[in-house]
């Protein structure tokens, strides 16, 4: 596992902290933290890893080490890539802090069987939490609802919704447009994340020859997507990570003008902080 390119200054700077409302810090790829005036606090999708180079080559920084977290209390997981759900990123967290992490069955399918965290690391069976969609769980003033998620390249993805007195969260993990409508209609969304790709030449998993390759929403589908949830900020994630394939979020305002959602724009880079 690489060592931070950075210290400790961010998960200091956020443990430190005390919001207003709900305070919301971007990790890179599709990884935050949220955190609520009582101290609640959320990680989503946190990844430290390097990829899996040549194929996959990690383009930012790595943000923190795992091990100097000391306050989360909950961990959420989108679905069971290895960016997403991965244990060198996490389980320190989780040993670390006793957090609980929430993840789809196939998801801790990585957890429990082919990384075997509970071997590693001193993790309690309690600390893993299976989700389904529909379901809602309370977490500290956090009210997290699962909800369903349209991606072609995960076997079982969700998105969550996560209410607080200070307005509404929307993580989409890597989805595409197809399920966010029905979401749109029953939630009011402050603030919504959305991957964002391109198209780009990879090699290719099993045979290393080059591949053209789309990862994510491209532009047209990223502010589908919005509209369906009834966005009233967009935030683009993910389009920074992979040599190959990032994108650059500022053309989005182009094609944004012409929709009534998202109503606005929220173009953060890793370690930016924005408000609920």
């Amino acid at each position: 596992m690489p060592r931070s390119d950075w210290g400790d200054w961010l998960v200091r700077e956020i443990e430190e902290s005390s919001p207003d409302g709900v305070a919301v810090w971007y990790l890179g790829c599709n990884g935050f933290v949220l955190k609520a005036a009582d101290g609640t606090t959320l990680f989503i999708d946190p990844y430290l890893g390097t990829g899996d180079p040549p194929r996959t080559v990690r383009m930012i920084p790595v943000p923190f080490d795992p091990e100097d977290v000391g306050e989360a209390d909950a961990l959420l997981v989108t679905h069971e890539h290895t960016d997403h759900v991965h244990g060198e990123s996490q389980a320190p967290i989780l040993q670390n802090t006793g957090a609980t992490m929430y993840a789809p069955e196939d998801s801790l399918d990585v957890v429990r069987t082919q990384e075997a965290w509970h071997e590693a690391w001193d993790l309690t069976e309690e600390q893993f939490v299976d989700v389904y969609e529909d379901e809602v769980h309370n977490i500290g003033s956090f009210t997290v609802n699962v909800e369903p998620a349209n991606d072609p390249d995960a076997s079982h993805p969700v998105s969550y919704v996560i209410e607080h007195e200070a307005g509404t969260f929307f993580h989409g993990g890597d989805a595409r447009p197809g399920e966010f409508a029905p979401i749109g209609e029953d939630y009011d969304i402050d603030l919504g994340v959305l991957a964002f790709g391109t198209v780009g030449t990879i090699p290719d998993k099993e045979t290393g020859e080059p591949q053209r390759t789309k990862w994510y929403s491209d532009e047209t589908q990223i502010i589908e997507s919005a509209n369906d949830l009834r966005l009233d900020r967009l935030l683009p994630s993910h389009w920074d990570m992979w040599k190959g394939l990032t994108a650059d979020p500022k053309n989005l305002h182009h094609h944004a003008a012409s929709f009534e959602y998202p109503r606005r724009l929220e173009l953060v880079e890793i370690g930016d902080r924005v408000d609920l």
